[in-house]
């Protein structure tokens, strides 16, 4: 992650910060369908907030925030501490066409109808899901005890 050390700006080394902006973010996937006019936005979300739960997910196992967007990728670093996060390479190759596609203009415009959107969302809501019952799991295995976060 790009740290802005001018400003005094980091990003946060807690991983339940990185699972509630990604609670957050689906709560928004789920605003925005209802918006033909925000498809693109919804399917960014969905990208959004896979990344970062992986993200969450990974900072929890080695106290590491790993910098980067690309899904595959942290599903991958993701399957060090757990090769179940290898039944999401297909979905987390698919949700990384919303990154940049869904934000930025193009000559070939993406044109997301509610289907894509829907299948996204189903993507998402799944593999989210999975990563907070691994945290669960995780946090359960800890003294039964959610893992305290340390001040920085």
């Amino acid at each position: 992650m790009a740290k802005r050390r001018g400003n005094h700006y980091t990003d946060s080394r807690h991983y339940l910060d990185w699972l509630e902006r990604a609670n957050e973010d689906m709560r928004c996937v789920q605003r925005l369908m209802d918006h033909e006019d925000c498809f693109n936005n919804a399917a960014f979300f969905c990208q959004q907030c896979i990344e970062k739960a992986l993200k969450a997910y990974i900072l929890l196992k080695c106290n590491e925030l790993v910098d980067g967007h690309n899904l595959t990728w942290l599903c991958k670093r993701a399957m060090k501490y757990d090769r179940s996060f290898n039944q999401w390479l297909d979905e987390s190759a698919s949700l990384n066409h919303c990154y940049i596609e869904t934000r930025y203009p193009s000559d070939i415009p993406l044109n997301l109808g509610w289907d894509d959107v829907k299948r996204y969302y189903k993507m998402a809501s799944s593999m989210y899901l999975f990563i907070i019952q691994e945290v669960e799991e995780i946090q359960s295995s800890n003294s039964g005890h959610p893992r305290q976060r340390k001040e920085s």
